[in-house]
């Protein structure tokens, strides 16, 4: 109940100096709270030394003294832009429009209308083209989030691909978003409150529960979430590139293999027989093989011999099991 007053004052005295002159009626309405309630907020910022003062009669009300303001000071255009181009396609919250609102409103009058034009600028859209969500359920990214901030350990629900989810107490130490897919960076240690024994990457669309303790999380000495986010993650990229598959693709296969490997292709030059040089990274030349699989006779690996024996198994699979009696 006092956060609420509280944040109720803050918005209150925002739109006191946006505005001017307020009355408490207008107050009302823009707030959602009773006129009365209004009244006492008012007075209770000219209580509290703000220099709010009141003037009654016609065309009078509620003003700062001298224009005093609260402005957020320091931060240039640029720089506004930036934070409500970012902050904009996140605010699928209650808490965060309210929030934006109020640092709208805090802006100087000639900055107001390109951060409001910023905050619109965008939509993040959580799901992929099955429409299957992308990011983990909110409720528990919400609750890992707020257990780095608040710095406490917490018990993690974790289920790995054909296993039964565990729980484990672990460090969270913070929350990294890749491809649209977050992961939560934590220690995991087996001594109490030794945060830096052990980091981890858990998946968020694996966990399945949260619960977080009074045991506070002892970060290690000098840590840094990005510094220690490429560390983690440089073996798993390195694994997705250990092994190299080569061969040959018709050129009109190209748009389709750089939608299927991204930057793990490489297409060459044309050759005599008109087809283009291929090269693909892979976690290994069975995985590649299979990728390429779908499309047919519109690419041909050349090579490791493992990647042709792979293909060669499937299509034998295939035939005998589409093909004619």
């Amino acid at each position: 109940m006092i956060r609420m007053r509280a944040d109720r004052l803050v918005a209150t005295l925002l739109f006191l100096q946006t505005r001017g002159r307020v009355t408490a009626r207008e107050v009302a309405v823009e707030l959602e709270v009773s006129e009365r309630t209004a009244r006492r907020d008012l007075e209770a910022l000219a209580a509290a030394g703000i220099p709010v003062y009141s003037q009654h009669g016609r065309g009078g009300g509620w003003s700062l003294v001298g224009g005093a303001r609260t402005d957020l000071t320091g931060l240039t255009a640029a720089e506004i832009r930036a934070m409500f181009l970012v902050a904009g396609p996140s605010a699928d919250s209650p808490e965060l429009r309210t929030a934006l609102r109020k640092l709208v409103r805090a802006l100087p009058a000639t900055l107001r209308p390109d951060a409001e034009a910023a905050s619109k600028a965008g939509v993040t859209d959580g799901t992929d083209w099955s429409r299957l969500p992308v990011t983990a359920g909110t409720p528990l990214l919400d609750a890992l989030q707020g257990a780095v901030v608040d710095g406490l350990r917490i018990r993690l629900g974790y289920a790995r691909p054909g296993s039964p989810a565990g729980t484990r107490t672990v460090a969270p130490l913070g929350v990294v978003t890749k491809a649209g897919v977050p992961y939560l960076v934590a220690g995991t240690d087996t001594a109490r409150g030794e945060a830096a024994a052990g980091l981890r990457i858990f998946r968020l669309d694996r966990v399945t529960s949260v619960e977080v303790t009074a045991e506070p999380v002892v970060r290690p000495e000098g840590f840094d979430l990005a510094t220690a986010w490429r560390a983690l993650a440089a073996p798993m990229e390195e694994r997705m590139r250990g092994a190299i598959v080569r061969g040959r693709a018709e050129p009109t296969a190209g748009r389709v293999l750089g939608m299927l490997f991204g930057g793990r292709l490489r297409l060459g030059g044309e050759r005599a027989d008109g087809w283009l040089e291929m090269e693909i990274d892979g976690p290994s030349p069975e995985v590649v093989a299979a990728q390429l699989a779908g499309l047919g006779a519109r690419v041909e690996v050349l090579e490791p011999p493992e990647a042709r024996e792979r293909l060669a198994r499937l299509g034998a699979e295939l035939a005998a099991l589409y093909g004619e009696e």
